[in-house]
């Protein structure tokens, strides 16, 4: 059974980890991640809005939803969406700290935002959106959630593919892809 300071330790480092992969490495060059922080990026791309607040507030329905019909997912990740969405507000100055080519920007990127994920999804949290999303389907269909992810953030950029270009689109889906096999590796049970 894993613990309130597991847990809590899982939400803290997960959403470090995947705040310094959003600033630091996919917002210099205009990428995605997918979900509902991709959906919060456009917001930020193209209006000017704060990424974590756009996060928060695009996850409100997913989060009625969990407390009418899985209050349980409610509880473990709530939590994780806070702190998360105001961490990623937080580190916004790293956006000009790390200016590398786009493709170490993708790899460190995934790598980042793939391992925080996954240790908040190995402790049973999230940030919420639609990696909350992703755990109503795995629970109900037994499917392995870093393939759910990595289905419906290619869906989400692949609808942005028109406002990001191709080249942003192509480094976008090779993100997705980073981010899915390795919150798949973390989150495997091995029995």
């Amino acid at each position: 059974m894993i613990d309130i300071f597991q847990k809590t330790a899982a939400i803290l480092i997960g959403s470090l980890l995947i705040s310094i992969g959003i600033n630091g490495f996919l917002v210099p060059h205009h990428l995605l991640d997918g979900g509902i922080t991709g959906i919060a990026l456009i917001l930020h791309y193209y209006l000017g809005y704060p990424t974590g607040l756009a996060m928060f507030l695009l996850s409100i329905p997913l989060f009625i939803y969990a407390w009418i019909y899985k209050r349980t997912l409610f509880y473990n990740n709530f939590l994780g969406l806070i702190v998360a969405s105001i961490m990623i507000d937080w580190l916004a100055p790293l956006r000009t700290q790390f200016l590398l080519s786009i493709f170490i920007s993708v790899l460190l990127g995934g790598v980042f935002i793939g391992i925080g994920l996954g240790i908040m999804l190995r402790y049973k949290t999230s940030t919420g959106g639609t990696d909350l999303l992703a755990q109503f389907i795995s629970e109900d269909f037994s499917i392995n959630i870093g393939i759910i992810i990595i289905i419906i953030d290619g869906l989400i950029v692949t609808a942005g593919l028109n406002m990001l270009g191709i080249k942003a689109f192509l480094f976008s889906c090779l993100n997705i892809c980073i981010i899915g096999t390795i919150t798949s590796l973390i989150t495997e049970q091995k029995d």
